[in-house]
């Protein structure tokens, strides 16, 4: 790369680790995506959770290392496990849901955190097309929705339980 581009990034960049580092032993959840999330369990790198707020099938992703606040703070390996982990949040909504869009983002303005937001989107939705914040107020699900939704994303997620 440095021969075909002289000075651009040669031996700047960090070389890629793509062995993920061990979990955190301090690893907590910020308490506002506790309030605000159901926790449906854990992949190789993040917890994943499921917004409640009905109007859009809307998972978070959490890198479960502490101290991250931006996709930056990670190891070469574990951004490449998050790309992975994002794809497979896809991939789980557009099968259940079938949206027309599926929104990925990592905003971090309010909760500093690391976590990426993948909400499925549809034209018909309250917001479309504009973002999902600001639009309206949040709709909780009913208790015993929440929970069976819950159950059957994790399962088709394949998602390790959370002791």
């Amino acid at each position: 790369m440095c021969k075909q581009l002289p000075g651009l990034l040669c031996g700047w960049w960090p070389p890629v680790n793509l062995r993920p580092t061990m979990t955190a032993p301090l690893f907590a959840l910020d308490p506002q995506l506790d309030a605000d999330c159901l926790i449906l369990g854990r992949l190789a790198l993040c917890r994943v959770l499921l917004m409640d707020d009905a109007r859009f099938p809307w998972l978070i992703l959490v890198p479960e290392r502490t101290d991250a606040v931006e996709i930056i703070d990670l190891t070469g390996g574990d951004r490449v496990l998050l790309i992975e982990e994002i794809a497979k949040a896809s991939h789980t909504l557009r099968r259940a849901f079938a949206p027309d869009k599926i929104n990925v983002a990592a905003l971090g303005n309010r909760v500093r955190q690391l976590h990426v937001h993948v909400i499925a989107r549809f034209t018909s939705d309250v917001a479309w097309p504009n973002p999902v914040w600001g639009r309206g107020e949040r709709q909780a699900y009913p208790a015993h929705a929440f929970a069976a939704l819950g159950d059957m994303l994790a399962e088709r997620m394949q998602l390790a339980r959370i002791e």
